[in-house]
């Protein structure tokens, strides 16, 4: 090979690596094992593509299964394991490192829900936030930052790409930015069962009344008048207020149909509200929190409109479960307790 043959390989192989480092990084496997992709150029042992990447040779050989004895070779591919030592989700970085985003491709059907959990459980608020999208707001092909690289200044190349600290879901947002979430509903709370007690449906209690502070009594006892003000009332308990039929409920004229929809399992959670005033509740993973679903259910002919509060509980009880409905709705429908195949759109 001539001088010039070789000078003009060297500046091909330079260009490659340039191009590559000035290509978005992207993330590959799940929790907890991912890793970046690296190929090999001229010139590259271990110890500086480590530098490339922050991460320690002795790291890297083994989760590649194999050993630093033996030297690497152009075009080799290295899975560079992101850990502790060069990857953070909340902008938690040495005063010589920067931080590089790394992303996720979404796939088609993907959620934030699925992506938070398969890469290190992410809070959505920061997928959200790093992203500037919502759930509803994914297509396939997207890329997302899914966290940060850390690299060092002097060291990597990747420099180049690096951005400023990211805002995180504990970090407070300016005013101007639209919140990651709607607000959360006042009028009830969710409280978890015990894991210890399978098949119970989650009970959300109502308001409780304030403790009456009276003053102690210096001299004899005397009978004391019933006091004037009365304990907060609640709704009726659960069992206890007879068929349930509010015509769907109270959330029915909110409804608003953009096309999407699931079936599958649904099950029960015990709530004070709805006996009342028809207003149903529902938790659900992948649904944006206010937003109001459409349940059907077939074995009745029924339909009853619920606001989703949030997600379900990560517990075993929860397994297999499109969506939880408050003890209310799940009458009005005509569903006991237990599993039942329902409809939902949304």
């Amino acid at each position: 090979m001539t001088s010039i043959s070789r000078f003009l390989l060297i500046c091909g192989l330079f260009l490659v690596q340039f191009v590559s480092a000035q290509s978005p990084l992207v993330v590959h496997g799940a929790t907890p094992q991912l890793y970046l992709t690296h190929t090999v150029a001229a010139k590259e042992n271990w110890y500086s593509v480590g530098r490339i990447y922050n991460q320690s040779p002795k790291e890297m050989a083994p989760f590649n299964g194999l050993s630093m004895e033996k030297p690497l070779a152009i075009g080799q591919v290295l899975k560079i394991p992101l850990t502790d030592m060069n990857y953070t989700l909340d902008g938690a970085k040495a005063s010589d490192e920067v931080l590089v985003p790394v992303h996720h491709v979404v796939a088609d059907k993907e959620w934030m829900y699925r992506i938070s959990i398969g890469h290190n459980k992410v809070p959505i608020a920061n997928l959200e936030k790093w992203n500037n999208v919502t759930n509803d707001q994914l297509r396939a092909g997207m890329k997302l930052i899914v966290g940060y690289l850390k690299v060092k200044t002097g060291q990597s190349p990747l420099v180049a790409m690096a951005t400023n600290k990211p805002v995180t879901s504990a970090e407070p947002i300016a005013k101007t930015d639209p919140p990651a979430q709607p607000a959360p509903v006042k009028d009830v709370a969710i409280t978890t069962p015990p894991p210890s007690k399978p098949n119970q449906p989650i009970d959300i209690p109502g308001p409780k009344a304030e403790p009456v502070k009276t003053e102690p009594v210096k001299t004899e006892p005397v009978k004391e008048e019933p006091k004037a003000t009365a304990p907060a009332t609640a709704e009726p308990a659960p069992g206890n207020s007879g068929p349930v039929n509010f015509k769907g409920g109270y959330f029915r004229s909110n409804f608003n149909n953009t096309g999407k929809g699931t079936s599958g399992n649904a099950a029960i959670f015990r709530s004070n509200s709805g006996w009342k005033d028809g207003k149903y509740y529902a938790l659900m993973n992948n649904v944006p929190v206010g937003t109001i679903v459409k349940v059907s259910f077939s074995s009745t002919n029924k339909t009853v409109y619920a606001k989703v509060l949030g997600q379900m509980p990560e517990m075993k009880e929860n397994i297999g479960l499109n969506l939880r409905l408050s003890d209310a709705a799940a009458t009005e429908l005509g569903a006991t307790i237990g599993k039942f195949y329902v409809n939902v759109e949304w």
